[in-house]
């Protein structure tokens, strides 16, 4: 039996009577578009519309999730691949009883794993889908392997651009990247596009038109716009005192923005494209290299 296979069996015994957490992945083709921002605020608003919501801050070597949140993990997903502690253990509970999860330096070596580790692993994560409705995956910015492992597993991605030049072309180079990955399944994936940092909804969308017209001629890549989000100078003042602007100021144009946001996804939750495999499905996705 190899690798693969062996994950797929614990993964259907572990997942036989659980329901599935919807995981959605956010990601950009470049630092400081504001990619953790969205992460947490969307968090903050499917808390809102009722969700228990978990982050995974799979963006190692940065720690924007708990700089954000305003609280340190004493532990992360190494401490449960090798040292023993449970899941439970290595989640750190931030502003409204959302959780977060530190990947650190265990993400690294997750292909190297041996079975036994898998099967604890896979066991662990499992527990996520019984906490969490919806699992929110911060992935570092760029076209890293790491990054791009984290996207091919994902049936739902939201891609965070702005109007900087710079940010449409990274994008695309990211979207470039993704769609010459050998198990990048493109008719399985769903690529939702958010404008960030825009003077108005018609820039967000102007902006979104351009990316989607380039993408749409040379790589055959289908994208939706979900959410566009404006300059905020409150946002920016919320960031510095570590607190998500949707707890800070609700009324605030950008925290009302994320609102729409939530709302959004929430309306095209049962969209059939999405396959719930849970967090167990998709981190044995990257281990197994399927």
């Amino acid at each position: 039996m190899d690798q693969a296979e062996g994950l797929r069996n614990i993964i259907k015994q572990n997942a036989a009577y659980r329901p599935a957490a919807r995981v959605i992945t956010v990601t950009s083709g470049k630092g400081g578009v504001g990619k953790s921002n969205v992460s947490i605020n969307l968090a903050v608003q499917f808390r809102r519309l009722g969700k228990k919501v978990l982050i995974f801050d799979a963006d190692f070597g940065m720690a924007n999730i708990e700089v954000m949140f305003g609280a340190i993990p004493k532990h992360n997903l190494a401490d449960l691949i090798y040292h023993g502690k449970n899941i439970r253990e290595i989640i750190t509970m931030g502003p409204m009883d959302i959780g977060f999860i530190s990947g650190g330096s265990g993400i690294a070596s997750l292909s190297n794993l041996g079975r036994d580790y898998i099967d604890y692993l896979v066991k662990n994560l499992s527990e996520l889908d019984l906490l969490a409705d919806v699992i929110i995956i911060d992935t570092g910015a760029g076209i890293s392997d790491s990054v791009l492992e984290f996207l091919v597993a994902s049936g739902e991605i939201l891609l965070v651009t702005t109007p900087e030049p710079t940010s449409i072309t990274d994008s695309y180079s990211l979207l470039k990247a993704l769609g010459r990955h050998p198990r990048f399944d493109r008719e399985n994936t769903a690529i939702k596009v958010v404008a960030n940092k825009v003077g108005s909804f018609e820039e967000g969308r102007q902006l979104y038109t351009k990316l989607n017209a380039v993408v749409n001629r040379y790589l055959k890549i289908p994208l939706c716009l979900i959410g566009v989000i404006p300059e905020d100078h409150e946002l920016v003042k919320a960031v510095m005192q570590q607190m998500p602007i949707s707890i800070q100021n609700p009324n605030a144009k950008s925290a009302k923005a994320f609102t729409d946001l939530a709302t959004a996804l929430e309306t095209n939750a049962t969209d059939p494209v999405y396959h719930k495999r849970g967090m167990s499905g998709f981190f044995a996705s990257i281990i197994s290299g399927r």
